[in-house]
């Protein structure tokens, strides 16, 4: 039984190469990729974060993703517009790392919520900062008026 089930899928394979179905396949020619690398036991895990383009900060585990993301707070809040928004930001990341420091899994790293007083005054400073060289520098003129077309049989009002 199982070679006539060969043979059949030879004789369809020989078939298809007699009727050209197998000419022109995108790759045809060209090196087998990855073919001269040592072998990677997690090749597929990277061929996927660069097929889809994510970061490789996936792979981390949770308590170094969130000192990871603690060092990151100055950058991630710097362009926040208000108080109110940078709090919500270390709120929400404090929040993430008291569930994690609360049933911890992975490797013992030392992780600790993020001092939201402390980012509140780099982020004003920054802000003081931003805002100083743009309150000294000369304002532009306001763009020069169009004299106001009065049709020469209405006479002005008063």
């Amino acid at each position: 039984m199982v070679d006539a089930w060969e043979a059949s899928v030879e004789a369809q394979i020989r078939s298809a190469q007699e009727r050209g179905e197998f000419d022109n396949l995108p790759g045809m020619g060209k090196p087998i990729p990855g073919r001269d690398v040592p072998y990677d036991e997690s090749w597929w895990i990277t061929s996927f974060l660069e097929r889809e383009a994510l970061p490789t900060d996936l792979l981390l585990p949770t308590p170094l993703q969130l000192r990871r993301r603690v060092e990151q707070v100055p950058d991630e809040v710097r362009d926040l517009p208000t108080e109110e928004s940078v709090r919500e930001f270390v709120g929400l990341l404090n929040q993430e790392i008291v569930a994690w420091l609360r049933y911890p899994a992975g490797p013992r790293v030392a992780v600790r919520p993020v001092d939201t007083e402390a980012v509140l005054r780099q982020w004003r400073a920054h802000r003081a900062t931003r805002a100083v060289p743009a309150a000294s520098a000369p304002t532009p003129a306001p763009p020069a008026r169009r004299p106001r077309f009065r049709w020469p049989w209405r006479r002005p009002p008063g």
